[in-house]
């Protein structure tokens, strides 16, 4: 009797201080002894980049709490947390012009439950013509208000290809001061993947949302102002290049400038998707395809990995880095890579080889197949 009150009190110490989980066992080895054994089970293990003895895929997938130094989640994590008021899920797909896909009737017919569709093509900046570059911050800010994300949400965004145009999205909420977003690791192929239910009908004030975000896009484009606005944003000038940061790094070699599209694009021997727009890179700039930030699964690629792949590539990770692509989008993904090696404010050049390539050779020098 005096063994068994002495252990349940030892039990409960225990159980109230929170130091360890535990199942108590009992077993006689006598009539008169009794061996109490506590098991202490450990913690859930950290939401952290994944370690590189990991061969697997599956075990890559982290399922402990969110942390702000990755940029992804696990199907787990989302699919444990979703529906709760502050995590906001957005269907950020989008895809080639060549490939003649519909993203948002493809959201109507499965999504995530509960997700809603962010239209790159549509909260843009209306006053060029380059494709879905960043919006103003005043239009960014109402087009987000219109989905009903605060600003103490965590947004979890994903795309229909796995990394594609998530990322995009997720650099666009960072450059706009919103750090509490990450992308969905895998997108909604490691969500089929995992088994998880996805809704198949789409209710009127999701899609409402969506349309309402894009217009009121417009109407700032056309000097009107928008109500309601309750989403702030803090522009974060240091991860946004554009044209003359770029042109102006040509001589001052500040940054090494890394091109996430595919060798043959970026040499000039295969074309580029958009007509009319010539294949090469900018003189100076090392190639890392996207594709090289994850497995096949896909899973976005541990630390040491993600090293590997630059420095590959003849890139120093000690020294300033900045991203570009077509247009702007894959560019995002080796951003989203570089953050997770500790590299979070890598910047993205917007306009990209589109812009580039478009303007005069002389001012802004192109390496294409025929050696200009």
């Amino acid at each position: 009797m005096l063994l068994a009150r002495m252990a349940k009190a030892m039990s409960c110490t225990l159980m109230e201080t929170g130091l360890v989980r535990r199942k108590m066992e009992t077993c006689f080895t006598s009539p008169t002894r009794l061996i109490l054994l506590l098991r202490p089970q450990p913690c859930a293990p950290p939401f952290s980049r994944s370690p590189s003895s990991r061969s697997s895929s599956a075990s890559r997938q982290p399922t402990g709490p969110m942390a702000q130094d990755d940029s992804v989640v696990s199907a787990q994590w989302l699919h444990e947390h979703l529906g709760q008021p502050d995590v906001k899920v957005l269907d950020a797909s989008w895809y080639m012009p060549v490939e003649k896909r519909d993203p948002l009737q493809e959201y109507q017919v499965a999504h995530i439950p509960g997700a809603l569709f962010f239209d790159i093509d549509g909260i843009v900046d209306l006053t060029t013509d380059l494709p879905h570059m960043l919006p103003s911050q005043e239009a960014f800010a109402a087009a987000v208000s219109a989905l009903d994300i605060k600003n103490h949400d965590k947004v979890i965004v994903y795309d229909g290809k796995g990394f594609f145009s998530a990322p995009r999205v997720w650099w666009m909420f960072r450059v706009y001061g919103h750090n509490k977003i990450w992308v969905l690791d895998g997108g909604l192929p490691q969500w089929r993947t995992s088994g998880f239910v996805l809704e198949s009908s789409t209710p009127g004030d999701a899609v409402q949302k969506t349309k309402a975000a894009n217009s009121v896009v417009e109407r700032i484009y056309n000097g009107q102002l928008a109500s309601d606005v309750t989403f702030q944003t803090e522009f974060q000038p240091h991860i946004f290049w554009t044209l003359e940061k770029v042109k102006h790094n040509m001589d001052a070699q500040s940054h090494q400038v890394v091109d996430a599209r595919s060798k043959g694009r970026f040499d000039g021997v295969a074309p580029e998707p958009r007509e009319g727009v010539r294949s090469g890179h900018i003189p100076g700039t090392k190639c890392v395809p996207f594709p090289e930030m994850f497995d096949d699964a896909p899973i976005l690629l541990p630390a040491d990995e993600i090293r590997k792949k630059f420095e590959q590539a003849g890139i120093s990770l000690d020294r300033p880095i900045v991203v570009t692509c077509g247009s702007g989008v894959t560019a995002c993904i080796l951003a989203l890579g570089l953050y997770r090696i500790g590299k979070q404010d890598i910047p993205v050049y917007d306009g990209s080889w589109t812009e580039w390539e478009a303007l005069p050779d002389h001012d802004y020098p192109k390496v294409t197949s025929n050696g200009s």
